[in-house]
């Protein structure tokens, strides 16, 4: 092994050598970076690694070394050498203008490790596409995801690894990172020149009728039969953000497929994106046909009027929730949108009864609909322009009485138990062993959990209370276990960019988790808080203690739970089982 001494007078020296080298190689700079290794003692020496001949490029940690290091051509980094690997070639013997000393085989490799052939290597690279000393790079962009494929580089697999929720998918046989914010950018100013191709392919987990399919390159519009538009395409976050400006829009989760009304304005918006990012457009009517769905689309408005700003600041004056004024204005809109010929402020009891009427008859809305919408309607006419109640009559459909789906214990167990993403477990756990809702489990900070009192604090929760709830032995076990991995900063339970998790997002994967676990029943998050409440009252827990635990207001909610309990019904004996007959 050849050491390279730190030479008395650096600043002679560093001159006579870089004099030396603008003769031989001129304007050489990387000659110049080996330069600067000699004057910091950098150890070189032929190893033999995996097979293959390497020069190894040794030093004490310096971060300046190390990025001049990475720049190098073909660069590896070897945990089990502790060295920078590069290719022994004559180019790299002639950069470092240093004689190596006689091949030899790395005492540190295992012995028993069987070395594959250098042209075996390179046939597998190759039947992948790529040579194995080349730099292309290929970018393929499919939905929420962007698959990387390149030669093996230690280095370039740092890097990409440095990527939150990336993986390697042996299926396709490439990296693969999540398309958001600005990770492509980050790609593309990283790789360079060494990016030779991007492409985009429709999402592969997409599962749609076949003639909802839009080309590669186009924007697919299809005119529905209820006159709205239905706009499909491969993913592409500036198109989203103008949809979501346009106004009674739609995600539909099954198809893949945005909808919004079908008016000129917002065809002139996805006619002038396309043009600005080459794509095409093209329209079709609706062909296909479902009897089976309820209509749940209004009538075609031939405007985009929008919530009254009184309205809104009257909400937030009232310190109503974000998720209550996000419902209150979307049913104002519609109401005031039936009416579109119309000035909102000159409707009135008799307006109000045809619309209802249109969401009961046409529509085809549920109950807790037809609620929703005659209080966002009262609260305009009586909060905002406060009209007294008596000026107009609205009849209340029936009340329905549903009882809620409860899990067995052992279906939670099989659902914990197919759940093995360690974040996703214990926000489950979590739910079903505090008995929460959604909104308060996102809300959740590291401060209301209380260990030394075995209790989790429920802040400012629904109806502006306060309230205490269980935290179970196990599941304080689980939360430090969480702790450790993810480390929040804030909020108990953080997005991928910090912040408040999102109830879309424990939503999907709780719909995953009842899959897996084979659970038939039409179950949601908010299952687990009633098989909570469930199994506290089967387990013989006072209803009053189930009533402050869930936060009910009143007792008569909770005692809905009796209704669901097969404690008292299981030791019932059917009056069939007493007859005797053949």
């Amino acid at each position: 092994m050849l050491k390279v001494e730190r030479y008395k007078n650096l600043a002679i020296v560093k001159v006579g050598i870089l004099f030396i080298g603008f003769i031989i190689r001129g304007n050489d700079w990387l000659l110049m970076r080996v330069i600067n290794f000699e004057l910091m003692k950098v150890e070189l020496s032929l190893i033999e690694h995996r097979g293959l001949k390497r020069i190894a490029i040794r030093f004490e940690p310096n971060p300046e070394l190390n990025t001049r290091v990475k720049k190098l051509p073909n660069v590896q980094c070897s945990q089990t050498n502790k060295a920078w690997l590069i290719p022994d070639t004559p180019e790299n013997r002639k950069r470092f203008g240093i004689e190596l000393e006689a091949p030899k085989v790395n005492v540190a490799e295992p012995k028993e490790e069987k070395k594959q052939p250098e042209n075996l290597v390179q046939t597998e690279t190759k039947s992948k596409g790529f040579e194995k000393n080349t730099d292309d790079v290929l970018l393929h962009i499919y939905g929420k995801h962007i698959s990387i494929k390149l030669a093996k580089n230690n280095t370039d697999i740092l890097f990409i690894k440095s990527f939150k929720y990336c993986k390697w998918d042996a299926d396709i046989f490439c990296w693969v990172v999540p398309n958001y914010r600005n990770n492509l950018e980050l790609l593309k100013n990283y790789f360079k020149d060494r990016v030779k191709d991007i492409t985009y392919k429709e999402t592969i987990r997409i599962k749609r009728p076949d003639e909802l399919y839009a080309k590669e390159g186009t924007i697919l519009c299809i005119k529905t039969k209820t006159g709205r538009l239905s706009i499909i395409c491969e993913y592409l976050p500036e198109l989203v953000k103008i949809i979501k400006k346009m106004g009674f829009v739609h995600w539909n989760e099954t198809d893949k497929i945005w909808t919004a009304n079908d008016l000129e304005e917002n065809r002139i918006a996805i006619e002038n994106f396309a043009q600005s990012n080459f794509l095409k457009t093209e329209y079709r009517e609706e062909i296909r046909v479902d009897p089976g769905k309820t209509k749940l689309i209004l009538k075609q408005p031939k405007s985009n009027k929008v919530c009254p700003e009184e309205y809104i600041l009257k909400l937030k004056e009232m310190r109503y929730s974000e998720n209550t004024i996000k419902t209150y204005s979307y049913s104002f809109e519609e109401y005031i949108n039936y009416f579109h010929e119309r000035n909102y402020e000159e409707l009135g009891e008799e307006e109000i009864t045809d619309y209802l009427r249109y969401l009961v008859i046409e529509r085809k809305v549920s109950n807790s609909y037809q609620n929703q919408a005659i209080n966002a309607i009262k609260y305009y006419y009586e909060k905002v322009l406060g009209q007294a109640k008596k000026v107009y009559a609205i009849e209340r459909p029936r009340a329905e009485k549903k009882l809620p789906e409860v899990l067995s214990t052992s279906e939670v167990e099989d659902l914990l138990n197919v759940t093995t993403n360690l974040k996703h477990k214990t926000i489950l756990m979590l739910c079903y062993s505090a008995g929460l809702r959604v909104s308060e489990l996102i809300a959740l900070k590291i401060k209301d959990i209380d260990s030394d009192r075995m209790q989790i604090r429920i802040a400012q929760s629904k109806g502006k209370k306060d309230r205490y709830t269980l935290l179970s032995t196990k599941m304080l076990a689980l939360l430090r276990e969480y702790f450790l991995v993810y480390r929040p900063v804030k909020f108990l339970f953080e997005g991928i960019n910090g912040g408040q998790y999102t109830a879309r997002s424990v939503q999907q994967f709780m719909a995953v988790s009842v899959k897996a676990a084979g659970i038939k029943k039409r179950v949601s998050v908010h299952s687990l808080r009633h098989s909570f409440a469930t199994h506290l009252l089967e387990n013989g827990t006072d209803l009053r203690y189930i009533q402050t635990l869930l936060g009910h207001e009143s007792s008569k909610t909770t005692e809905i739970y009796t209704h669901v309990t097969t404690k008292g019904i299981s030791q019932i004996i059917n009056p069939l089982d007493r007859l005797n007959f053949k």
